[in-house]
């Protein structure tokens, strides 16, 4: 099987692995410094897919640099969360949508902000993950 860009045990893999990770960490860091994320189902199910997406993003980082260290490449196949996080972002990005395009206005003030920006970074977070699950799709259908 020929080594590309972006498989597990390479620097791009680790560095695929890294970018997710700080995405996700940013998207939960913004949306739990307001006060009211709690009222809402769509921002609760997406601090629960990005904690989720932390921890995944973080176990992977930490094999790809085991894998870079003893200089090898993984081939095998490792479940992406990808689908949950774009889910995730997407829901959250309707709420954000009604609150700022449907209503026109929206009621929590600063918190409005900290909650686009916590959207964003999660669908920037979903980047580097879909780039990975390809990348494993591409794995999948090579071996």
């Amino acid at each position: 099987m020929r080594d590309f860009p972006g498989t597990p045990g390479t620097v791009l893999g680790l560095a695929l692995r890294i970018s997710q990770f700080v995405f996700a960490a940013g998207s939960i860091a913004s949306m739990a410094t307001t006060s009211s994320f709690f009222n809402f189902t769509a921002f609760c199910y997406l601090i629960a897919s990005m904690g989720l997406q932390v921890i995944w993003s973080f176990v992977l980082s930490l094999l790809d640099a085991y894998a870079l260290v003893n200089k090898k490449v993984l081939h095998n196949a490792v479940l992406v969360t990808a689908t949950l996080s774009l889910a995730a972002a997407s829901s959250s990005a309707g709420i954000t949508i009604l609150y700022f395009n449907d209503l026109g206005h929206c009621h929590f003030g600063e918190e409005c902000q900290k909650y686009q920006i916590s959207v964003a970074l999660a669908f920037f977070s979903w980047l580097p993950i879909s780039i990975s699950s390809l990348i494993m799709l591409w794995l999948l259908a090579a071996g």
